[in-house]
């Protein structure tokens, strides 16, 4: 069995949840990254921030991203992977939250993140077309 942690991407860059969206885009282009663990004061996650997010929950609605916090955009609980969890369970809560990057945790440590390209990297190649009708959203 395959683990979350044996694929992922190992010591992810958080952007502080009082950070501006304006910050957290420049640190995904300085990363070349498609989104960032929103983590608070104490270290904990609080969520994830995507370019895509920045565009349509900032820029597409007349907001400022340079007065915008990385806060609040991350709603609620963030879904998240344990370290040890199978390839297979984080295809199954990317499946059911449909997201495609998951935040990876060991106990209450962020070690990394798990994209849908991650997982593609690693699966066998005569299943990566199931992978992606998974993951894919209508």
């Amino acid at each position: 069995m395959t683990t979350a942690r044996e694929i992922m991407t190992g010591s992810a860059e958080c952007i502080g949840e009082n950070e501006t969206l304006d910050e957290a885009a420049r640190k995904m282009l300085q990363l070349d990254v498609g989104s960032l663990p929103i983590c608070g004061e104490d270290n904990r996650l609080k969520g994830v921030v995507s370019d895509r997010d920045i565009v349509t929950k900032c820029l597409a609605q007349g907001g400022d991203p340079r007065n915008t916090r990385a806060g609040e955009l991350g709603e609620g609980k963030p879904v998240t992977i344990g370290a040890d969890d199978s390839v297979e369970e984080a295809i199954r809560t990317m499946q059911e939250h449909q997201i495609r990057r998951l935040p990876v945790i060991d106990g209450h440590t962020l070690v990394g993140m798990l994209s849908q390209g991650d997982i593609a990297k690693n699966y066998p190649e005569d299943r990566v077309g199931d992978l992606v009708k998974f993951i894919s959203f209508d």
